[in-house]
């Protein structure tokens, strides 16, 4: 009950930045609609957008975990503000100040789909499947790609994981041996029906697992 009350209020509070946001960007009111923002930052996790902008994803997780927990619903939110805060620079015509930051929106929302958070709280398929998009001509890191095997399996987009462990290959390829063989072995242990529901086959996947295994040897 408690967290369904505080979800509740963040999400009320959040609908309102944005929709201000969303007006002061109407109105080309750019540099006020950053400051509403930074703002949301400051209230809502005792942050800035300077520092977060400057910290790596994986150190501006850490500052959401208390204990052995990463509070991953106010993390999505975070996520979700940085994303709005790319769209703004972007139609400052600062595609790179953008990409930055879409790239670091797109990472904290794959930690968090894979870390247990509420699914609807801002529909993070949604939010993942557009920023993959507006990311497609840029490279992404591999912690991302990593990312990315974990959240199309638990998806059930078995065919999307084997890409994104191809992807991860080119970027590390000792990680993705590694990555590779749990998942083969996982895939492996499915049946059919769900392996063709996920887009692979159990000759395609014996295959690569085969083809894996000779090159570790």
């Amino acid at each position: 009950m408690f967290r369904n009350d505080y979800l509740m209020g963040m999400i009320e509070d959040m609908a309102s930045v944005i929709s201000k946001v969303f007006g002061l960007k109407q109105q080309k009111k750019l540099t006020e609609a950053l400051w509403e923002l930074d703002d949301m930052v400051r209230q809502k996790f005792q942050l800035n957008n300077g520092l977060i902008n400057r910290l790596p994803a994986e150190e501006v997780i850490e500052l959401f975990r208390i204990g052995s927990v990463v509070e991953v619903d106010r993390l999505q939110a975070l996520a979700r503000l940085m994303r709005e805060e790319a769209d703004i620079y972007e139609l400052s015509e600062k595609e790179q100040e953008a990409v930055v930051r879409r790239i670091k929106s797109l990472h904290l929302f794959l930690y968090c789909a894979v870390n247990d958070a509420d699914r609807t709280m801002f529909d993070y398929p949604e939010q993942i499947d557009q920023l993959t998009d507006e990311l497609a001509d840029y490279g992404l890191p591999p912690a991302i790609e990593h990312l990315f095997i974990q959240y199309e399996e638990q998806e059930g987009y078995y065919d999307n994981a084997l890409d994104a462990l191809k992807r991860l290959t080119e970027l590390d390829p000792a990680l993705a041996e590694t990555e590779g063989h749990a998942l083969y072995q996982r895939l492996l242990g499915l049946n059919d029906e769900q392996l063709e529901e996920g887009g692979v086959s159990r000759a395609e996947l014996t295959t690569a697992s085969a083809e894996l295994e000779a090159k570790s040897n």
